[in-house]
């Protein structure tokens, strides 16, 4: 099933520092030409200031160590990129990282490759290849650099990585199609599915399958961070029913309350309380952190009074494993029903 490829990419690509990763890459041949020499760089890299990529690629280190593990990744990518050959794409988690998915606990040590050359390939320090069919709808360019389309990404991510960093990539996959700003259109949700399920299909024999039927079935692109996604799949471990997400509650003078999961086997509400809507400035929309948590007191107060439900939070630590989660819930006598 065919997607409008290009119109995916300009909706989702990232703008901002994203936007400026590649003028951070510099080529030995550049640094050159900027009047540089090779014993200051070889002392640069030395000393700290340059940090060497691969072989005949560099990048500031100061503005590295500033980026986010996905930002670095995407640093590596571009330089294995520039200095690349032949016909290999970007795909798995280097090919997500392009995508704009988000990963769950997943170290970045490699870029990975995929390619349809007959024959076998070596793998560098720094990337992994790997050998598998490509068809022309498993292609595509996100930023300049040749990748897998975002359906083929999916389905390799969802085979190989461990089960909650899985759920993540499908879920945000999903959301990627369907989210129009708190609406939900239903008709890419379907299209969505029918295409993935249809790749599964056709590749029965895969390594991972049953994993990846499994997850294609169980994700919900509702879940808006990767702490929702392994909430979810935490709960479902414990036994609890499937959550509403999004749980719409109607607040004092008109506003609207979104809570993250409606657990209504027990008349009780869940929420991830990820720290990055204290931390990030633009977040806050120019409140100070204490304004924030003062506003989320008064909107758990008021869910809590109008609905006669029981309210708990959980943080990253609480969902390493469906123990910790339970051991959290049990603090506010919230048990599967």
């Amino acid at each position: 099933m065919a997607f409008e490829q290009d119109a995916l990419i300009a909706r989702i690509r990232r703008a901002g520092s994203d936007a400026l990763l590649p003028d951070l890459v510099r080529s030995r041949e550049h640094l050159l030409l900027d009047g540089w020499t090779d014993r200051e760089m070889a002392r640069a890299v030395a000393g700290g200031a340059l940090l060497h990529l691969r072989r005949g690629w560099y990048v500031d280190a100061e503005a590295h160590a500033s980026l986010t593990p996905e930002q670095r990744h995407r640093v590596q990518i571009i330089a294995v990129a520039r200095d690349g050959h032949g016909g290999a794409a970007m795909s798995h988690t280097s090919a997500g990282v392009l995508w704009g998915l988000p990963f769950y606990r997943i170290d970045f040590a490699r870029v990975h490759m995929t390619t349809d050359a007959p024959r076998r390939i070596s793998s560098a320090p720094d990337v992994m290849r790997h050998v598998a069919p490509l068809g022309a709808d498993d292609l595509v360019v996100v930023d300049g650099i040749r990748c897998t389309s975002l359906d083929r990404t999916v389905f390799d991510l969802v085979r190989t990585l461990p089960s909650e960093a899985a759920v993540c990539v499908a879920d945000a996959a999903e959301r990627l199609m369907a989210e129009r700003i708190r609406e939900w259109d239903q008709d890419a949700v379907a299209s969505w599915r029918a295409s993935l399920t249809d790749r599964l299909e056709g590749n029965a024999g895969a390594r991972g399958m049953r994993q990846a039927r499994w997850i294609s079935e169980f994700a919900d692109g509702r879940a808006q961070l990767p702490g929702e996604s392994v909430s979810r799949l935490q709960l479902h471990r414990l036994g609890f029913p499937a959550p509403d997400l999004q749980v719409p509650v109607r607040g004092p003078k008109g506003k609207m309350y979104f809570v993250d999961f409606g657990l209504d086997g027990c008349n009780s509400f869940g929420e991830f309380d990820g720290e990055q809507k204290y931390l990030d400035e633009a977040l806050r929309s120019g409140r100070t952190v204490e304004q924030v948590l003062l506003d989320e007191k008064h909107r758990e107060d008021w869910i809590r009074g109008t609905t006669g439900r029981r309210f708990a939070r959980w943080g990253m630590a609480d969902i390493r494993s469906p123990r910790t989660l339970a051991s959290r819930l049990s603090h506010f006598h919230i048990t599967p029903p």
